[in-house]
C-alpha cells in the first residue's frame, strides 16, 4: 500500500504492507538509516523517532498508522544546518561509546525536554528509558542537563 507522510518537513510516499514497522519503511523505504533496530519489541529504544511530536518507537509501529502524519528522524533534528540542542550536548559531552543506540537516546531527549524543558533527575529517569549497552547513562545524565542550558539560552 502507498502511505503518505511529511518527513523531516518533506511529503514522501512510500511502497509498503501497511502493517509493516514504521522503522523499515523509514530504512529500507527512505534510505534514512540513522534510525537504528534493537530489539524489535519496543523495548530498547534504538528506533525512536517522532510522530507529530511524540517519541514512538518505531519497530513496533505500523507504517499504516503514519499516513498524513510528520515524522522526524534524527537525519531531521537539525535546522538549517543548526545542531539541536541535545546533539550539541551529547558532542560536548562526549556521551557515545560505540553509538549505536545514540539516535534513539537524542530522539527521546528531544521530546523530553519539549515538555519538561529544565528535568531533574528523576525526569530523567521517568521519561528516557532506552536501553543503552555502554552504560553511558552518567554522561547522557550530564548531556542532557547541559541540552536543557542550551535549549533555554537560545530561547
Amino acid at each position: 500500500m502507498k502511505i503518505s507522510f511529511i518527513i523531516n518537513g518533506k511529503p514522501r510516499d512510500v511502497e509498503v504492507d501497511g502493517d509493516t514497522p514504521l522503522l523499515w519503511a523509514i530504512r529500507d523505504g527512505l534510505d534514512l538509516k540513522g534510525t537504528k533496530f534493537g530489539c524489535g519489541k519496543a523495548a530498547c529504544g534504538a528506533c525512536t523517532i517522532h510522530v507529530d511530536g511524540e517519541p514512538v518507537r518505531s519497530c513496533s509501529y505500523p507504517a499504516k498508522m503514519a499516513e498524513g502524519k510528520s515524522i522526524t528522524t534524527i537525519e531531521g533534528l537539525t535546522s538549517d544546518g543548526q545542531l539541536h540542542p541535545v546533539q550539541q550536548a551529547w558532542m560536548e559531552e562526549v556521551v557515545p561509546q560505540c553509538g549505536y543506540c545514540q539516535p534513539g537516546f537524542i530522539m527521546a531527549t528531544a521530546a523530553m525536554l519539549d515538555k519538561i524543558p529544565n528535568p531533574t533527575d528523576d525526569d530523567i529517569d521517568d521519561n528516557i528509558i532506552n536501553v543503552c549497552r555502554c552504560a553511558t547513562y552518567y554522561r547522557m545524565r550530564k548531556a542532557i542537563h547541559r541540552a536543557a542550558e542550551i535549549k533555554a539560552q537560545n530561547s
